[in-house]
Parts: structure tokens; C-alpha cells; sequence
């Protein structure tokens, strides 16, 4: 399930402390320390690396991984949003629980500057590569696509790519069922792969091999906002 929440309150850093925090898919507020509004003064760069490093152990604290960190102009205010996901999945529930202890964080932290910004918690969107093990674990039973790394053959400029579905992920590889057979790839056999939406069938019964995958809502869609810092993961 994908979801997200954003939450905080401005205030002078005399006043810092926990902000309260909503949970729950689009539930919104103003967010952010700091010591003035923020106008007339331009918002400071901050390296996302740098808030990654801070968050990614109260993430962990709390049983997940931090998978990426984007911080983004958003007027004279930041936009922080923070990706989050576990075995499992993340709830609802689960996103509102660790944008409280995220934000505690940032509160007692000078991270961010003393400027205004709206934090934002969410989990992965179906978009998001499958790059690390752990994605390729959580993926399973997802029907995929990813190249593979092997140098192309003859002529062909084109990498050659593999298309199926997950049916394990181990320590060591990968199982993708490719048209009804069973295939053994190494991590180091596949680039990074992509989750593929699948449509139910017109009359489909819910217990119906092929049917709809629910698509999840993309996590970063910031059109004409200026980055001021990459993805932390």
C-alpha cells in the first residue's frame, strides 16, 4: 500500500519541539522550523545526503529502510520528502508513526536550517527501480522487467532484457518465471528493474491469475520545482 503524510508547524527554534504529525494518503499541513518566515531571504541549499544520514537510523529504529530523500524549492518555503518502506509493506498507520519520530528528528537537529519546510513521508511508488536486494525481496510475485548486464551480442547495440515474473529472491539471485519457465539470475546478471502495472481482464473473478495489481501513486511528481539536493538513496 502506498500512502503518505505531511505534517509540522512554524515557530522560532525557542518553541522546537515535537510537531504534531497526520497520517494517512494526501493528509497535509505547513511544516518546518523556523526563525523567521523566510521572506525576502531565498531558501539555503541543503545536501540530502546529509538529512539521509540522520534519518535512515530512526527509519531503522522502526523497522524500515529509508530509500530516498528530496529536498525542493517550493516558493520561499522546502519541500523535504521522505520515501520510507519495510518487508511487508508500510501502512497507513505505519507512515504517520514515522513521520512523528522523522520529525523529531529534524526538531532536534539543525539539519535543515533555520528556514521554513513541509515534510513528507511516503512509500514507494511502483515507479521506484529495483536496485538493491531488498527490492528484488519485496517484489515478489510482481511481474517485472530488467536488463540484463551481459554485453550484447553480434551487432546489436541493444542490451537484451528479461521480462517475468519474481518468484523467490535469495542471498544470492533471483528466480523470474519467463513464459511458464523457471530462471536463475544472479543480482549481477540484471540491471535495475521495473515493476510492470498489470490490468484486470474484463471479467475477471478476483481469484484470477492476472489480476489487477493496484497501482501505487508516484512519489515524486515535481514538475517545474528546482531540486536543491539529490536522492539521498
Amino acid at each position: 500500500m502506498s500512502g503518505s503524510s505531511r505534517h509540522g508547524s512554524v515557530r522560532p527554534p525557542a518553541a522546537a519541539g515535537r510537531r504534531p504529525g497526520t497520517g494517512g494518503r494526501s493528509a497535509a499541513g505547513n511544516g518546518g522550523r523556523g526563525g523567521n518566515s523566510g521572506h525576502g531571504h531565498p531558501p539555503v541549499a541543503v545536501a540530502a545526503d546529509e538529512v539521509a544520514g540522520l534519518l535512515a537510523p530512526v527509519a531503522a529504529s522502526m523497522g524500515m529502510d529509508l530509500e530516498g530523500v528530496r529536498i525542493t524549492a517550493a516558493g520561499r518555503r522546502r519541500l523535504l520528502r521522505v520515501v520510507v518502506d519495510a518487508d511487508g509493506g508500510v501502512s497507513l498507520d505505519d507512515i504517520a508513526l514515522v513521520s512523528r519520530a522523522l520529525s523529531a528528528a529534524l526538531d532536534d537537529s539543525s539539519v535543515m536550517g533555520e528556514q521554513p519546510y513541509t515534510l513528507e513521508v511516503s512509500s514507494p511508488g511502483v515507479d521506484r527501480p529495483l536496485t538493491e536486494r531488498r527490492h528484488w525481496r519485496r517484489a515478489i510475485g510482481r511481474l517485472v522487467v530488467a536488463p540484463l548486464t551481459a554485453e550484447p551480442v553480434d551487432d546489436d547495440p541493444a542490451p537484451a532484457t528479461v521480462e517475468g515474473r519474481i518468484m523467490g529472491a535469495s542471498a544470492d539471485g533471483i528466480t523470474i518465471d519467463v513464459d511458464g519457465e523457471s530462471r536463475r539470475f544472479g543480482y549481477g546478471d540484471l540491471g535495475a528493474g521495473k515493476i510492470k502495472v498489470e490490468f484486470a481482464r474484463i471479467g475477471a473473478g478476483p481469484g484470477d491469475e492476472g489480476a489487477a495489481d493496484d497501482s501505487a501513486d508516484e512519489d515524486f511528481d515535481d514538475e517545474g520545482a528546482d531540486e536543491e539536493g539529490s536522492d539521498g538513496y
